[in-house]
């Protein structure tokens, strides 16, 4: 059981509270904990081996038992029957933008236990409209949601998988014997969102590491089992597919399965003109195999330098190996700061001596604590009076500890008319201003654009966060006139925020 299981079910007991109309406090005490959990840095059984899980934010003695109990048991004492109270069916339409708690409840007492399709077709057939409190542009807003939700549900965020593919490596390492093992295909690319994930292993003992995968805590359906590949799908539908190459045309068959497929029609083409022939099984001139051990070797006979699997999407990367000007991905050790992080002022969990441990840990060298601003209420936005006792102790921390420098700032709200949350006198006093739209996201583009335009043109804003507004597989990017902002941005030297939560990647790869 690792922390995103916990997480998972912390977050549906509360999704259950919430629609019963629990105590708020209550929901949101799970919902901090599924949320404190699933950022944890270091497996939950580990911790709770060492009895650590007070340590852990919002965690008391109450959550602590029923932890232990989930990682035991998969579950907990009174777990069972709060899922019998609450049916699946009617929780799961809290996935869908526009559909709260009330609305879900509504909806369960009016036509029963529905799904998303039952949802669907009801909104299509404008069978939903003048239920209490729901009118025609909410139906609307519901279908579309619903359109949403399934897109999400065919491809997940990159941050929710790799985790997955990481703990496979580990479990197979940890019990095989392996000479070589890789994650390919759109994992490997680090494609924002991901349907399924490969991997590659050589191995001298393929049985016994085909009986260890298909073994493992991950699996609740065997699809295929063979010598040289097996399927697994996991209890939330992720599929996962393990092969086995020979060592000779590893690099080729890695290169293969990392794909993207647009990306080796290209190199393919490269290899035909020099009288090649490149597949999975390696390089080819006159059906004689010339290569393929290590996937440099795919490049070197088609006279490309190395391209990074990240840049393997046909957008260009193969013109600019070719002219020498491929660009140089930035690495994690060549990363100094981070200038957005939210502390126990606001939505963060952390105080700002643990801010500073991490950052130093991960070999930071400053961090700005930019929490939220007044009125977010919903995250706890800082007051005024409140910045300036967090002024005075990042002050403090700074003169008593050289190893990380601690900035103060905000994320100021851009109010729906263009205004910040905090006047100017405010705002002066602070060394980072992050700037950031949380409400009002249907405005026309007109509208919107000029919220940002207006923030960026505020002498004292020096980021945009989260620039298109999106969240992956449950909100769209709102209506926005990017060249307008890029234009205005480089006028104002405002720099636009590359957000690396892994439900917004806002910026994304491509802008």
């Amino acid at each position: 059981m690792k922390n995103k299981q916990v997480a998972d079910v912390f977050n549906h007991v509360a999704d259950i509270l919430e629609i019963k109309g629990e105590n708020p406090f209550r929901v949101r005490a799970y919902r901090k904990a599924a949320q404190n959990i699933e950022n944890l840095a270091e497996d939950i059984e580990e911790i709770a081996k060492r009895d650590g899980l007070y340590n852990i934010p919002g965690i008391g003695k109450d959550l602590a038992q029923k932890i232990k109990e989930i990682l035991d048991t998969k579950t907990f004492k009174g777990y069972e029957k709060l899922k019998e109270e609450v049916p699946d069916s009617l929780v799961s339409l809290l996935s869908v933008p526009g559909v709260g708690p009330r609305t879900a409840k509504i909806l369960y007492d009016k036509f029963g236990a529905i799904d998303l399709n039952k949802l669907e077709k009801l909104c299509l057939e404008r069978k939903i409209q003048g239920l209490p409190g729901i009118k025609a542009k909410t139906e609307e807003n519901i279908l579309k949601g619903i359109q949403l939700v399934k897109r999400g549900m065919e491809r997940r965020p990159l941050g929710a998988i790799l985790p997955i593919a990481e703990q496979v490596i580990e479990i197979l390492k940890k019990k095989c014997p392996l000479d070589r093992i890789d994650v390919a295909g759109s994992v490997r690319r680090k494609r924002e969102t991901i349907k399924d994930i490969d991997i590659l292993i050589c191995s001298s003992h393929p049985r016994k590491v085909m009986d260890v995968f298909t073994n493992s805590p991950l699996v609740h359906e065997i699809i295929a089992k063979g010598e040289t590949k097996s399927s697994i799908r996991t209890s939330d539908g992720l599929q996962i597919d393990l092969r086995v190459v020979d060592r000779s045309c590893y690099g080729a068959a890695l290169c293969y399965f990392t794909g993207s497929k647009a990306h080796n029609i290209r190199i393919r083409e490269l290899a035909v003109k020099r009288g090649l022939k490149i597949s999975e099984y390696g390089i080819f001139k006159n059906d004689k195999c010339i290569g393929g051990k290590e996937e440099i070797d795919v490049f070197n006979v088609v006279d490309l330098p190395y391209i990074p699997p990240e840049l393997r999407e046909d957008r260009g990367e193969i013109e600019a190996a070719m002219e020498g000007i491929l660009p140089k991905l930035v690495e994690m050790d060549e990363i100094k700061g981070d200038m957005h992080v939210h502390s126990k002022y606001s939505d963060g969990a952390a105080t700002l001596p643990e801010i500073a441990k991490k950052a130093k840990e991960m070999g930071l060298e400053w961090v700005a604590i930019t929490d939220h601003s007044q009125g977010l209420r919903v995250a706890r936005g800082v007051s005024i009076e409140d910045l300036r006792k967090k002024r005075a102790e990042i002050d403090a921390f700074n003169r008593s500890n050289m190893d990380v420098k601690l900035l103060c700032g905000t994320e100021v709200d851009i109010l729906s008319d263009g205004k910040l949350d905090y006047p100017d006198e405010v705002l002066a006093q602070l060394d980072v201003v992050v700037a950031a739209i949380h409400a009002g996201f249907k405005q026309a583009e007109a509208i919107l654009t000029k919220r940002i335009v207006s923030a960026m043109e505020n002498p004292y804003v020096h980021i945009i966060a989260h620039p298109t507004g999106r969240l992956i597989g449950e909100r769209e990017a709102y209506a926005l006139s990017l060249e307008r902002v890029f234009d205005v941005a480089a006028k104002t030297c405002t720099c636009m925020e590359i957000n690396a939560y892994y439900k917004r990647l806002d910026l994304n790869d491509v802008l």
